[in-house]
């Protein structure tokens, strides 16, 4: 059974024209785009051209895979054992041995990096969560998202100011920070909020709020949720619906492929809506040890979010 459509307006990353991490922030070297070994033989399309493509042949033949991840927990980073952990790579794993791929190779790089990396054949496909967005569907080929998710803060404990929306943090005249590249600084500023602190991630937003230094940190439900784990200093907010222009600021991310891959693209989504059957119970075990539930799961598509 499909997630109810009245969800969608809860929780998803939609054409929000905002973004959890902003494209311009780094970018593949030259140098090092040169030193990769391209997995296949795709030519790569002009502007905005989708072609079909034969890596995932190439991948099934080499029998491994590249993901690009953004060492960004519960979305994807690398474990203690060297391997590419966390909701999308574990997704990965499961698809890729579904279409023939046994083994998937981390490749860590800044978020904004991604895009640019993928490009460069520094990666085979994004697999760090990325919101689909329309200025990112111009670039990447996204498939369709598998989660959405809501917006919190991180506070003191006891949230003695009571935040509970960014439209809050404005009236009261409250010091805000939030993550590099974050789409929650959009958010912010959407509600007037001009002064946004940006901090490294989301340790450091803990941090700036048990120190004093700022009244709240931004971050998805997720993220400020996690971050807040056994410590006593500060707390997450409920989650709320971001709002800009009066309509919803969704968040809904997903794996993004080249622009010359749409086979690729096509197969990998063909898996992951095989996985969102039956009321998304085999995602749901996916994903669920990684704090994810079925608030978060759509069934939203990413030609919709692209707009």
């Amino acid at each position: 059974m499909a997630r109810p459509h009245a969800n969608r307006s809860g929780t998803d990353n939609g054409p929000r024209g905002l973004s959890r991490r902003s494209l311009l922030a780094g970018a593949v070297s030259l140098g090092a785009a040169g030193s990769l070994g391209v997995a296949g033989c795709s030519r790569v399309p002009e502007e905005g051209k989708v072609l079909g493509g034969s890596l995932l042949d190439t991948l099934r033949d080499q029998g491994s895979v590249k993901i690009g991840i953004a060492s960004e927990p519960p979305f994807g980073y690398v474990g203690d054992d060297g391997q590419a952990t966390g909701e999308a790579p574990a997704i990965a794993e499961v698809i890729f041995k579904r279409l023939g791929i046994d083994e998937v190779k981390p490749v860590p790089v800044d978020f904004g990096a991604l895009i640019p990396g993928l490009k460069a054949r520094q990666f085979d496909v994004v697999s760090a969560g990325m919101y689909i967005m329309p200025d990112r569907c111009a670039q990447v080929l996204f498939a369709d998202p598998d989660y959405l998710m809501l917006d919190a803060f991180i506070v003191k404990k006891g949230n003695p100011h009571g935040i509970k929306t960014y439209e809050d943090v404005k009236k009261k005249g409250l010091k805000l920070a939030s993550g590099k590249a974050y789409a929650q600084i959009d958010s912010a500023k959407a509600a007037g909020i001009s002064n946004v602190l940006v901090l490294p991630d989301q340790v450091a937003g803990l941090d700036a709020v048990a120190q004093g230094r700022v009244d709240a940190f931004a971050g998805t439900r997720i993220t400020c949720a996690d971050a807040v784990k056994g410590s006593g200093r500060v707390s997450s907010t409920e989650p709320f619906q971001p709002m800009v222009d009066g309509k919803p600021a969704y968040g809904a991310g997903g794996f993004a492929f080249r622009l010359s891959e749409q086979n690729f693209r096509d197969e990998f989504n063909a898996e992951l809506l095989k996985l969102k059957k039956n009321d998304y119970k085999e995602l749901l075990e996916i994903v669920g040890p990684f704090g994810f539930n079925m608030a978060d799961m759509t069934d939203l598509t990413a030609k919709e979010l692209c707009g």
